[in-house]
This record gives structure tokens, C-alpha cells and sequence, in this order.
């Protein structure tokens, strides 16, 4: 084994002084390095050759050597500056007063040189630190401003559920960008914190006030739908008369506003209860009505029969007596089940709209004021057709094509007007 520097051996064997040319081995078996300014003794090795002696140390430098390389690789792939400096001190050290054979003066030049990439690489590492840090703070910006834009909404047009939703993810990437982000500022820090807390406190204190109101509309919407619930059910006992007053009351239900949904769903449901049976009650008595009135349905039927040729009559006295006859008869007949009112009425409106008219047109045509326009106007035209009949057998005389075309359009017009009076 080998003995550090100081301890002696009490075997001595005689061995060359010149094994290497960066150490020997006396016959001590001391081992020395040797150094710019002289020889330095780095330990012993008195159980074995000098050649093994040597190589012992030889090997403690080469460890040396070793992380001197692993550290030039380390600062090739950008390791903090920080950890790097404090490797350089300590191996500068160690080096110094390494108890190891070799070319240490080499390594503490490596050494040096890497202090100088250490200081290249501490800007390069500051600078980029300095851009990560600016695009941090602007990302940690952006995430305040998307809080204080949710909290400067108007409190009563903000959808809560998605709002709420919002500020938990505005929050989840603000703590994962302050986990994972670079370290900012403790000025700049503290002032995006605080605007983000008050943003999410004003929001918080939103949420609460619409909450603690929208609770207070509910508790009205409660009682006065109770009310109505109330007031339905107390029209059941009249059957199919309280159906108006239920029609006036679902209004109302309309008007009262939201409960939540909870209590809406219960209320309407005892709400509808109510309206069923009273609308019930009104089926039961359609139904005793439908049977009743089943009859009387028949006996239109049979008048529409009667009253539909009436559609092609073109005596008006005789259509008039024979509606009015058909009329009389249907009134005395009475209801009808309620699903054929309409299909019959419509027949029978069809028939006296038709009548109707026959009356009209005879009295356009026989109206004295008209009868006089017309025939006065009869007269100009007839006057008119005399003289140009006259016109003509004079132009057809004289042979001019020209008058006897015009006198011929002229004669043709005023026949036509004639006609169209009833001349």
C-alpha cells in the first residue's frame, strides 16, 4: 500500500530517479511530481515496484484529467454558470496540491480557460435569462389583464357558470407558469400578484352579491308561484267554469319569473296537476255534450244538403226566401259537438256569402243614380255612333281609305261602350 507524503518506509530498495518525465520514485519509494518551480513530493508506495508506484499516481491524475473533460463538456452544454464556477474553484484547488503524477500545470491552464468561457457564457446565460424573465412578465401580464377584463364585466350580463369556469383556468395558468416559468422580479412579482388577487376578489364579491339577489328573486318567484299553486287547486271543485280563471292565472305563472330550477319543476308540476283536472272536468262535459249534440249534427247536415244548391241560383228572391227559410231551421236545431262546429259553419257561411252577392249585383245594376248615369251617357253614345255612321258612308263616298279607317275605329268604339252599358 501506498503511504502519504511524510511517512517512510522501512524497507528501502534502491530504484532510478528518472522513471517519467513528470515524476519519480526514490528508493524510499517516495514519489515525487515534478512542477515548474521544482519537485513536490506526493506520497509513498513502499509495497510494491517503482513502476507501480508511479503508476498509482499516475492514475490519480488521470482522474483529475478526467473531470477537467467533464467539466469542458459540461460548459459545452450551457450547465448554470453558477454550479460551473464553483467546480472550477474547487478542481483549481484540489490541483494545486493534487498528490497525483502528471502534467498538472495543463490542467490548470484548461482550468483558466474554462474561467474565461465561464464569464462568455455568465453574459450569454444572463442575457437569455433576461429575455426569458421580459416574455415571462409579459405572459404573467396577460394573464392579470384576462382577470381584470372578467372582473370589469357588468355583474348582471356575466354568465357565472362559465365565469367562474374562466377564473379557474386564469388561475391554473398563472400557478403553472409561476411553477414552470422563470423566477420573476420580487417587485414586478408582487405587483402582478396583487393586481390578480383584487381582480379575482372583485370577482369573487360579484359573484356573491348576484348570487345573494338572484337568491332574493327566487324566494319572490317561490311565493308568488305558491300563490298561483294555491289559487289552481282551489278551482278545481268548479269543474269546467274555473277554466277562464286558470287561463288568467297561467299568465300570471308566465309573468312571476324563475324559482330555480329545483323548485320551478315541483311547483309547475302540482301547477299543471291542478290545470288537468280541471280541464278534465271540461273533457267529461264536452263528452256528455258530443253525445247529446250528435243529432242536432245530422239535422245541419241534412239543411246543408238543402241550402248548397242555393251556390247556383240566379233568382235572388227565390235564393233570399229559401236561405232565410234554411236559416231559421238551423238556429232552432242548436249546438253541434264542438270539433264539427266549424266545418258546417263554414258550408253554411259559403251559401249566404253567395246569396249575398246575387242581392248586390241586382242592386249595383238597379241603382237610380247609376241607372241615370248610364242611361244618359246611353244616349251621348248612341248620338255619337249616328253621327259617325254618317261620317263614314261620306268617307267611303269620297274613296279616302285614311277616313273611312278612322271613322270605322271610331264607330267600333262607341258600339263597344254601348254594349258594355247595356245600350
Amino acid at each position: 500500500m501506498f503511504r502519504p507524503n511524510g511517512q517512510i518506509s522501512k524497507v528501502r530498495i534502491l530504484v532510478t530517479d528518472d522513471l517519467t518525465p513528470w515524476g519519480r520514485v526514490d528508493e524510499t519509494r517516495t514519489v515525487f511530481v515534478r512542477e515548474a518551480d521544482g519537485e513536490r513530493a506526493v506520497g509513498q508506495y513502499p509495497d510494491g515496484t517503482p513502476e507501480e508506484a508511479l503508476a498509482y499516481f499516475e492514475r490519480k491524475f488521470i482522474e483529475l484529467a478526467g473531470q477537467v473533460t467533464l467539466l469542458e463538456q459540461r460548459i459545452k452544454r450551457g450547465t448554470a454558470v453558477a454550479d460551473v464556477a464553483k467546480t472550477i474553484l474547487a478542481l483549481t484547488t484540489t490541483i494545486a496540491t493534487a498528490n497525483a503524477v502528471g502534467d498538472l500545470a495543463s490542467l490548470q491552464r484548461r482550468l483558466a480557460a474554462l474561467g474565461g468561457a465561464v464569464e462568455e457564457i455568465a453574459e450569454k446565460q444572463t442575457a437569455e435569462q433576461q429575455a426569458l424573465v421580459a416574455v415571462a412578465l409579459e405572459e404573467r401580464t396577460a394573464l392579470v389583464v384576462e382577470a381584470e377584463t372578467l372582473a370589469a364585466q357588468d355583474p348582471a350580463k356575466v354568465q357565472w357558470k362559465v365565469a367562474s369556469a374562466t377564473l379557474e383556468d386564469i388561475f391554473a395558468r398563472w400557478q403553472k407558469h409561476q411553477q414552470d416559468g422563470p423566477r420573476l422580479p420580487k417587485t414586478e412579482s408582487n405587483l402582478l400578484w396583487k393586481r390578480f388577487r383584487a381582480a379575482r376578489a372583485t370577482i369573487e364579491t360579484h359573484r356573491k352579491a348576484f348570487f345573494a339577489e338572484l337568491d332574493s328573486v327566487h324566494k319572490d318567484a317561490r311565493q308568488k308561484k305558491q300563490e298561483l299553486v294555491d289559487a289552481a287547486e282551489a278551482l278545481i271543485a268548479k269543474g269546467a267554469d274555473g277554466i277562464p280563471s286558470y287561463r288568467q292565472l297561467l299568465d300570471n305563472w308566465k309573468l312571476a319569473g324563475r324559482a330555480g330550477k329545483k323548485f320551478d319543476d315541483a311547483l309547475w308540476a302540482k301547477f299543471k296537476a291542478a290545470g288537468d283536472e280541471i280541464y278534465s272536468a271540461k273533457a267529461e262535459v264536452e263528452a256528455i255534450d258530443d253525445a247529446e249534440f250528435g243529432a242536432n249534427y245530422e239535422l245541419k247536415i241534412a239543411l246543408l244538403t238543402e241550402a248548397e244548391p242555393l251556390l247556383l241560383e240566379k233568382d235572388r228572391i227565390k235564393a233570399k226566401d229559401a236561405l232565410l227559410s234554411i236559416q231559421r231551421r238551423w238556429d232552432v236545431i242548436g249546438k253541434v259537438p264542438r270539433e264539427k262546429v266549424k266545418p258546417i259553419e263554414d258550408r253554411l257561411r259559403k251559401v249566404e256569402a253567395s246569396v249575398r252577392k246575387l242581392d248586390e249585383d241586382h242592386w249595383e245594376r238597379n241603382n237610380p243614380e247609376r241607372k241615370a248615369r248610364s242611361e244618359g251617357l246611353a244616349s251621348q253614345l248612341q248620338d255619337a255612333i249616328d253621327k259617325l255612321e254618317g261620317e263614314l258612308v261620306a268617307a267611303q263616298a269620297s274613296g279616302n281609305s285614311k277616313k273611312v279607317a278612322d271613322a270605322q275605329e271610331a264607330l267600333d268604339a262607341r258600339r263597344a261602350w254601348l254594349v258594355a252599358l247595356g245600350g
